[in-house]
């Protein structure tokens, strides 16, 4: 049975949006709060480190949304000033995403009150447990003031363990129509209005 690949939340659309940057990793602190032109750009902060499986869904994503990739390290915060909606990806290990992204989130200041739109994506051997292990994710986004208004997974080319010894499993995923979904996710993402989502002033 082929996994399903969306997961969708319903949020309200009225609420503003903030970023307030960690002063300690950026030393700067920065809002969107007031601005009168909407946020059209977006970000994709990716960890793929084994087989490349979810920089390939993040590459079908961009293109779609016309993003830009970079991975946590090289992820400056104060490029989330510039953004409007920011996904977060990686692989699956040890029924964990990358601990970089994590480390990553941390590094913001806790806003719960914010709601910057985000979207998660990951790649796995065993994709029909991804909303399990998207949720450790998701509480730290809602936390640092992000509103997960997406969810996206696919199976991706998994060696962990013992699999190794028998080659692997999904050994050609993510493949096309893999990819072709991916697209179709970020789609209906622009479409329902979060790339552009507008910043409204302080209350």
């Amino acid at each position: 049975m082929e996994p399903v690949s969306i997961i969708r939340v319903a949020l309200p659309r009225d609420r503003p949006c903030r970023l307030l940057v960690a002063p300690e990793r950026s030393r700067a602190v920065e809002s969107c709060m007031g601005e009168s032109s909407p946020l059209q750009n977006s970000l994709l902060v990716v960890k793929s480190v084994h087989h490349g499986n979810t920089a390939k869904v993040a590459t079908a994503m961009a293109g779609v949304l016309g993003a830009e990739v970079s991975s946590p390290e090289e992820t400056p915060y104060t490029t989330l000033a510039r953004c409007g909606l920011v996904g977060f990806g990686s692989g699956v290990s040890f029924g964990q995403l990358h601990p970089a992204l994590f480390d990553w989130l941390r590094g913001l200041p806790d806003a719960p009150e914010a709601s910057r739109p985000a979207f998660i994506f990951s790649t796995s051997g065993l994709p029909f447990l991804a909303k399990l292990w998207h949720c450790p994710l998701r509480r730290l986004l809602a936390r640092k003031g992000f509103s997960t208004v997406g969810e996206f997974t696919c199976r991706g080319f998994d060696t962990w363990g013992p699999l190794w010894l028998a080659g692997g499993i999904n050994k050609k995923h993510p493949d096309q129509r893999d990819l072709k979904r991916a697209g179709e996710f970020a789609r209906k993402l622009a479409s329902s209005g979060w790339l552009f989502q507008q910043a409204t002033g302080d209350a």
